[in-house]
């Protein structure tokens, strides 16, 4: 069918509906929502059989569902309205949820329903669940309902009437005043809900050294302990403040209200925070605590016999030069360690996007900042790319984009959980890229796909990304699961009787490459764009930079969504 998406953001999951749809054949184009004209005007373009808006803030005009037929997602279970679902079933602890496919109608989240699904919520963020257990039902409701139109035999179901077995249940806009956080009285799991529920938009408003902060993301300590409000430590960028009865991790902070540079970005809290965070204690979590500690940390080793696990976890997937220096030196440490498989990621979100845009856009100078984030992700990548005596698996439990991607790239395997979407691109920053992609693409793919996959600048699903030798395997596992299952892949890798072979192979491989062209040619061509790029001031790269992580309208996303390239300066 021919089929238009209409979203108000070119999100995560409208991202893995667009590449979802294309796998199956169907014609799809994509309209960001900015007005009711605009939309009118897409439709007459598109001239659709079918809308389906997997994202969207308003409600659409009654003369666009009246003339089309309109599907609209709810991420929520029959009977649940409102703007705020996911919000509220995470403030009030629900362990189960689902996601609707509606006709649009009247009412907001009020039409028939085309198809259904359930999904559990594990006790993560919102954002998380929503790029992942709700993700996943999402599209399987997507793919039933556009599966039951096409049919033309299926006629959907009411969400009301006499025999309607769930009640009407609207709930209005969770509001701050819900979400505030009663230092003095509530415990650290009553703290961490409420953040978890805010992730990442809105935050949690809250009052933090005589300022306005929204807070962003929580994570439980259990052994800190302080008076309640009180700022106790902190680790990798974040801060740790008492509860009632504990403590929690807070890795993020975004100023309201005020104007300047950093206004209204999210960051790092002690970067946030800056000269106005008291002298604190760095509480360092253990790069290898036991496996029973519930300690945090964004970053931390394991060993299962002879498979090394190296999981990290950066809010947002950026990586900043701090992320990318930290990362580096465990990855060290792992190579110190006797495994003959080390498997890198293996979590459950974001695996990388990349360069830190937020950070770079609020430092003093972002020209600088993008320099020094860019080399410090290139030489991870540089170290992954020559450790030759052992095999590294790239363990995709969730996203990743541009540089994120590259650096998956450099490991032997690229393992991705069913579900995930890679953007193995960087035109939306204008932006040529690093992290050796020049010589670690086409090996893979060849030079006219590298040339499609960056040029065209769309999502690529896991099933896509395999058939096209982009990543080596696809892991069909719930979110959760993919931890332990990729473990359990690469412990058999590791007991393989080739494994040892398999090594020596990639050794001789690796010195006839180098021989035929060195890895720092590669780099030296890739920064030598990048630099001009980065440095002159016409540059669309600082334009496109600061739409983004100000959440303003860009041009070059609009026309990515719908196949143009972004401009990308020479």
């Amino acid at each position: 069918m021919r089929i238009l998406l209409v979203a108000s953001a070119y999100n995560s999951l409208t991202q893995r509906v667009h590449a979802e749809l294309r796998d199956r054949r169907h014609t799809v184009d994509v309209h960001l929502a900015r007005d009711d004209d605009g939309l009118r005007a897409a439709v007459r373009r598109s001239a659709p059989e079918l809308v389906v808006a997997p994202m969207l803030r308003t409600a659409l005009p009654r003369d666009v569902w009246s003339a089309v037929a309109c599907l609209v997602v709810h991420p929520g279970p029959p009977g649940d309205r409102g703007p705020s679902s996911l919000d509220w079933a995470i403030h009030e602890g629900a362990a189960d949820w689902g996601v609707m496919v509606l006709q649009a109608d009247e009412v907001m989240d009020a039409g028939d329903i085309w198809a259904e699904a359930a999904c559990p919520l594990p006790p993560v963020g919102k954002s998380d669940l929503y790029r992942n257990e709700v993700s996943d039902a999402a599209v399987a409701a997507v793919l039933l309902a556009v599966e039951r139109f096409g049919s033309g035999a299926y006629a959907p179901r009411p969400q009301s009437g006499p025999d309607w077995r769930v009640p009407d249940h609207t709930r209005p806009y969770l509001r701050q005043e819900v979400r505030r956080i009663d230092w003095a009285r509530d415990t650290t799991d009553t703290a961490v809900r409420r953040l978890r529920a805010a992730d990442s938009r809105p935050g949690v408003l809250d009052e933090l050294l005589g300022d306005e902060w929204f807070l962003h993301g929580g994570h439980p300590e259990r052994g800190l302990r302080g008076r309640p409000g009180e700022l106790l430590a902190t680790r990798a960028g974040a801060i740790c403040r008492a509860t009632a009865d504990g403590a929690v991790w807070i890795p993020e902070l975004r100023r309201r209200g005020r104007t300047g540079d950093a206004a209204g970005i999210k960051l790092p809290a002690v970067t946030a925070l800056g000269d106005a965070l008291p002298s604190l204690p760095e509480a360092a979590a253990p790069l290898m605590p036991a496996p029973d500690d519930p300690v945090w940390s964004d970053i931390r080793y394991r060993e299962d016999g002879p498979v090394g696990l190296l999981r990290f976890s950066f809010p947002g997937g950026a990586m900043s030069t701090a992320h990318c220096h930290r990362l580096l030196d465990a990855y060290r440490f792992a190579l110190t360690r006797p495994t003959s498989v080390l498997v890198l990621g293996g979590g459950r979100d974001f695996f990388s996007n990349g360069i830190h845009l937020n950070v770079i856009e609020a430092a003093a100078d972002p020209a600088a900042e993008s320099w020094a984030n860019i080399n410090a992700i290139d030489d991870l990548v540089a170290r992954i790319l020559t450790t030759t005596d052992r095999l590294v698996v790239a363990a995709l439990g969730g996203n990743a984009a541009a540089g994120g991607v590259m650096l998956a790239l450099a490991a032997d395997e690229v393992w991705c959980r069913q579900g995930v979407v890679l953007n193995p691109h960087y035109r939306l920053m204008g932006l040529h890229g690093s992290e050796y992609w020049t010589y670690t693409l086409p090996r893979r793919v060849g030079d006219a796909e590298a040339g499609r996959l960056t040029g065209q600048a769309l999502p690529v699903s896991a099933a896509a990304a395999e058939r096209s030798g982009l990543i080596d395997r696809v892991l069909p596992c719930t979110p959760q699961g993919f931890g332990d299952e990729a473990l359990r892949l690469a412990g058999l890798l590791a007991a393989s009787p080739a494994v040892q072979a398999r090594i020596a192979a990639k050794k001789a491989a690796r010195e006839a490459d180098e021989s035929a062209k060195p890895l720092a040619d590669y780099r030296s061509e890739e920064l030598a764009v990048m630099h001009r790029q980065f440095f002159a001031p016409d540059s669309p790269y600082h334009a496109l930079r600061a739409a983004f992580v100000r959440k303003h309208p860009s041009p070059a996303h609009a026309a990515t969504a719908v196949g143009r390239p972004a401009p990308v300066a020479p």
